[in-house]
C-alpha cells in the first residue's frame, strides 16, 4: 500500500482519505501550464464576471462586495495585482515608455522614480489609492464607510484604470498612435464617475468631491515623488 507524500497517510485509492492529495501527480505538461496560467487570470471565474460589473456599474458592485457578496468578485487586491501583471506584459510587448505618460528629462532621479513605478504598476496603485481614499473619506465622511473600505473601492477602481492602460499600450503599438494619453483621460473619468458611484450617483456634489479626491491624491504622490527624488539627488552630490 502507498503513502501519501503529504502527510504519510496509507493511500486506500485514487486520493488521500486524510488530507485530499492525489496517490500520483500528473506530470506538468502544456496542459499544466495552460491550466494554471486560467486558473490565476480567471480563478472561480470570478475575473472576467468583475471586469464585468466594475466596468458598467462600479458603484452597486464595490457595495454588494462590501456588504453582501464576496465569493463571485476576485478579491480586490488581487485584482489590482493581476491587472497590473496584465499591464506590464502589455507594455513590455509593446515597448510603453515614462514619454509616453509625461515629459521628464532622462537621467533625472525624479524620472528613474517613475519608470519603475510605472513598470511596477501594482505598488503605484496601491500607494495612489491610498492617498485618494484619505480624501475620499475627508470629502465623504458623512457616508459612513471606513477608510479600509475605501480602500478596497480604489483597488477595484485602480485595477480596472490599469486595465485601461493595458488596452491604450496594446493599440498604440498597434496604430503607433500616442493612444496612451486618451487611455490616461478614460481611466481619470472612469475614476471620476465609479467613486461618485459608489456614494450617490444623483447628486452632482459627489462628482465634484470624487473629482477633487482623484486630483488631491495625484497630487500629493507627485509632490511626495518630487521630494524623494529631490533628497535623493541632494544626497548622491554630497
Amino acid at each position: 500500500m502507498n503513502s501519501c507524500k503529504n502527510c504519510n497517510e496509507p493511500i486506500v485509492g485514487n486520493f488521500c482519505s486524510n488530507c485530499g492529495q492525489p496517490a500520483k501527480l500528473k506530470r506538468i505538461d502544456k496542459y499544466y501550464i495552460i491550466q494554471e496560467l486560467g486558473g490565476f487570470f480567471f480563478a472561480n471565474k470570478g475575473m472576467i464576471y468583475t471586469i464585468k460589473k466594475i466596468l458598467i456599474n462600479p458603484g452597486d458592485s464595490v457595495r454588494r462586495f462590501i456588504t453582501e457578496d464576496r465569493y463571485r468578485f476576485v478579491k480586490p487586491i488581487t485584482f489590482l495585482f493581476v491587472s497590473s501583471l496584465i499591464y506590464v506584459i502589455t507594455s513590455s510587448l509593446f515597448n510603453v515608455s515614462i514619454q509616453d505618460y509625461m515629459d521628464f528629462d532622462e537621467g533625472t532621479i525624479v524620472s528613474f522614480v517613475m519608470t519603475w513605478l510605472i513598470e511596477h504598476p501594482g505598488y503605484m496603485n496601491i500607494i495612489v489609492g491610498m492617498f485618494m481614499a484619505f480624501f475620499i473619506k475627508i470629502f465623504f465622511k458623512k457616508a459612513g464607510y471606513n477608510i479600509f473600505e475605501i480602500f478596497i473601492l480604489m483597488c477595484f477602481v485602480c485595477g480596472m484604470t490599469t486595465l485601461f492602460d493595458s488596452v491604450g499600450a496594446i493599440i498604440q503599438g498597434i496604430t503607433h498612435l500616442k493612444f496612451i494619453q486618451i487611455s490616461i483621460f478614460i481611466s481619470f473619468t472612469y475614476s471620476t464617475w465609479a467613486i461618485a458611484q459608489f456614494f450617490d450617483r444623483k447628486k452632482v456634489a459627489s462628482y465634484i468631491k470624487a473629482f477633487l479626491s482623484y486630483i488631491l491624491g495625484m497630487l500629493v504622490f507627485g509632490f511626495l515623488i518630487g521630494v524623494v527624488g529631490a533628497i535623493i539627488d541632494i544626497i548622491i552630490k554630497h
